[in-house]
């Protein structure tokens, strides 16, 4: 077994059908129609939406009323122009702009946009982590 991995990421939504709309018109395809949930085939894992209510009386808390905005979601870009245009297409999509790409101390370029339910994703450009063809993130041993 391989314990450092992730393989699916679950995100609490307040409505289903709307967080849907969104991700695909970001262009996201999902993988099969099931009833009360999302999945979209990533590289490497899944992500996968599902009401609040719903994720947290599946985590055996039901009623606990689940937030959001600590846990930044990330995709890596190979230029500054990638990461400006991923960025773009957001906000086109309905993301909320909560910081435009910038050069950055470390070096990179990075910029944050929310989703509809106030997910943080960052898009990032990371001149010391080059990034596969398909655009999976490998750190160098």
């Amino acid at each position: 077994m391989t314990p450092q991995r992730v393989t699916l990421i679950t995100l609490g939504v307040a409505d289903l059908a709307a967080a849907k709309a969104f991700y695909a018109r970001l262009g996201w395809q999902e993988h099969g129609a099931q009833e009360g949930v999302g999945f979209y085939q990533m590289n490497g894992l899944v992500l996968a939406l599902f009401g609040r209510a719903d994720l947290a009386a599946d985590q055996g808390r039901p009623g606990a009323e689940l937030g959001c905005g600590a846990v930044t979601l990330a995709q890596n870009f190979a230029t500054e122009a990638e990461v400006d245009a991923a960025f773009d297409a957001a906000l086109a999509a309905g993301a909320s702009a909560l910081k435009r790409p910038e050069k950055v101390f470390w070096g990179g370029y990075s910029g944050y946009w929310a989703d509809p339910d106030g997910h943080v994703w960052e898009v990032a450009m990371n001149p010391f982590w080059p990034l596969a063809e398909d655009g999976s993130l490998w750190l160098a041993p």
